[in-house]
């Protein structure tokens, strides 16, 4: 992958600057919030440009009642790194 560059890229810049709010976002709150596409390619990229950004995965059970999940990611910056 080629990573563009944190400096050039108004796409990282906006999830950054999100991120740099503090707390936990979903896949969707980064979407809506920095008006993005493909999350996880710029969560990709942002750690390629040395941002240290951690991701964790939460499975809750599905709205529908059927079996198995509604898998759900969600993204912030490592303590410290606001």
């Amino acid at each position: 992958m080629k990573a563009a560059k944190l400096e050039t890229s108004s796409r990282l810049q906006r999830v950054l600057a999100l991120l740099r709010q503090g707390g936990w976002y979903t896949t969707m709150e980064i979407v809506q919030g920095a008006k993005v596409c493909a999350v996880n390619s710029i969560i990709a990229e942002l750690r390629a440009n040395g941002v240290p950004v951690r991701s964790r995965l939460e499975v809750v059970p599905n709205p529908s009642g059927a079996p198995g999940g509604v898998r759900l990611w969600s993204y912030s910056l490592e303590d410290g790194d606001a």
